[in-house]
């Protein structure tokens, strides 16, 4: 009894839930009565173990229910926080309309107004989907967004405290600061109702010229292992509670070694390749992952050419989601492909095509199939659930199939109290994001980042009042330090801040002239 006053009291501080239209009283118990059948279901009760929760709900789902569970795509939010379908151009759509109109229940976050912005849209948007016919909430998941970087897979920061990159990261080598980095981000997306990170990236960066290396531990495999524990239990905790984000650790197993370094967002790829036979020496990381127990997986587009009985792409490779993860490792959570494999987008000058390298030749919904007897429980970036539905109805999959990937999902949203209270207090958001402590370690981590490749002379550090000539700095900060002046010939000493050499690509494609591929050396003698 004494636990269950605890979960009472704890829903009385969130005004929303308070406020709640289908909060019920029975046997002097509250509780959310979300498929307003004026009683307390199995699954409507917290003091009701997890998996009897399950089973009572998805004995109530119908075909299109679960299937809409099945996918999980981009949301935007409005400026004003309302959840209104503005018809905003882009990739994302309004969560309301794919609520609505494909029963979906999962959403991710890109670029965002603002944190106060993002917290009262997400209580609105909890509010909308417990009028839903079972009151199912939602589950909101975010790339990351706390990093110091001009990543094209990291949000810029905003509101969130900014750290270094994974990469400086292990460049520190430090756990327990990996551990408070993850800690004070948990902290910070819960304010706003961020439940699953898309993150951490374990990849080892054996290839130099792929261009997400800056998203990883860098190429040690064992250094990778030891910072991952430690970020996935500064996320999830001991165990995945009501104070845990879930971590999607990608990108199963391994998406380092892409040949040439071409990544398999786009159809020039070739594939992965393991010259040195080294394939398992990048399982290394996940398996301290699962150890840590990942909520979720993530595999990634490539194919892991001649490492199995067949040329696909991980999420279509039974072999891979099968045998290896679910067999070999024994990993019963949630297997989530990367965005876009089963649609192709249309973009105003070109369409960039789905994601299927391998089975290319299948239709929309036979990549679905494939995906789902490989052993995929959730598609990333897609909205259509119909053909989950049409697979069921014609026989071609098993609705007990479907069920099993339905238990994983809602598994996990049980797991992280969202049935017992989805809602965020946006008047904690100004005292959790913001905070002088979390900024103030961010910003010594990224100064602990900087790493020294070379000091001749011992020029460094500089002292007095040199003068120096810069490029790419902001001169209001470097002036603090030393004289500026505007050219190299008036300078003591010149400190350029440059970018990494790479070759565009032949493509109309915008979002693939963002990634920079090819040759890491200057072509050219350096100007200033």
């Amino acid at each position: 009894m004494r636990a269950i006053k605890s979960e009472q009291k704890s829903h009385m501080q969130n005004s929303k839930w308070e406020q709640s239209s289908l909060v019920k009283t029975e046997n002097d118990f509250r509780f959310r009565d979300l498929n307003k059948n004026s009683k307390l279901d199995i699954y409507e009760d917290p003091r009701q173990p997890i998996d009897a929760r399950v089973d009572d709900l998805l004995k109530q789902m119908t075909l299109e229910e679960k299937a809409g569970l099945l996918f999980i795509n981009g949301a935007v939010v409005n400026e004003d926080s309302s959840i209104d379908d503005k018809g905003t151009p882009g990739h994302a759509q309004a969560a309301v309309t794919q609520i609505t109109d494909q029963q979906m229940n999962h959403f991710n976050l890109w670029q965002i107004p603002g944190a106060l912005v993002v917290a009262s849209w997400y209580n609105k948007l909890q509010q909308f989907a417990e009028q839903t016919r079972l009151g199912i909430p939602v589950t909101i998941a975010s790339d990351p967004r706390n990093h110091f970087t001009r990543n094209i897979f990291s949000m810029a920061a905003m509101d969130f405290s900014q750290w270094c990159e994974t990469l400086g990261f292990a460049a520190i080598d430090d756990i327990e600061l990996v551990k408070q980095f993850a800690d004070i981000v948990r902290k910070e997306y819960l304010a706003v109702g961020i439940r699953i990170s898309l993150h951490p990236q374990i990849d080892l960066a054996t290839e130099p010229r792929w261009p997400r290396i800056s998203g990883t531990f860098g190429e040690d495999a064992h250094l990778t292992a030891r910072l991952v524990k430690a970020y996935i239990e500064g996320f999830q905790g001991e165990t995945l509670g009501s104070h845990s984000v879930a971590c999607m650790t990608k990108h199963f197993p391994g998406g380092g070694p892409q040949n040439e370094g071409l990544d398999p967002h786009f159809e020039f790829q070739k594939g992965q390749v393991y010259p040195g036979n080294n394939f398992d020496y990048h399982l290394i990381p996940f398996e301290a992952a699962f150890a840590a127990k990942t909520a979720a997986i993530m595999p990634y587009y490539g194919v892991p050419t001649d490492q199995t009985d067949e040329n696909v792409a991980m999420s279509f490779n039974k072999t891979i989601i099968t045998s290896l993860l679910r067999e070999k490792y024994q990993y019963d959570g949630v297997v989530c492909t990367d965005w876009g494999l089963i649609t192709d987008s249309h973009m105003p000058d070109t369409i960039w095509p789905a994601r299927a390298w391998g089975v290319e030749h299948l239709s929309e919904a036979e990549r679905v199939k494939k995906a789902i007897d490989a052993g995929v429980d959730q598609f990333g970036g897609e909205s259509c659930p119909e053909h989950v539905v049409e697979l069921v109805k014609a026989g071609r999959l098993s609705e007990a199939r479907i069920d099993q990937s339905v238990r994983r999902l809602l598994r996990l949203k049980f797991e992280l109290g969202l049935f017992d209270d989805p809602f965020v207090n946006e008047d904690d958001v100004p005292n959790v994001l913001g905070r002088s402590e979390s900024i103030a370690a961010g910003l010594a981590s990224q100064q602990r980042a900087m790493t020294l490749l070379k000091n001749e002379d011992h020029v460094l550090p500089l002292k007095g009042q040199p003068k120096i000539f810069i490029k790419n700095m902001d001169a209001s900060v470097a002036s603090q330090y030393a004289e500026i002046v505007t050219t190299p010939e008036e300078a003591d000493f010149a400190i350029l801040r440059l970018d990494t050499p790479w070759i565009p690509v032949e493509t109309k494609n915008p979002f693939a002239q963002g990634f920079h591929h090819g040759d890491l050396d200057f072509k050219e003698p350096l100007k200033v």
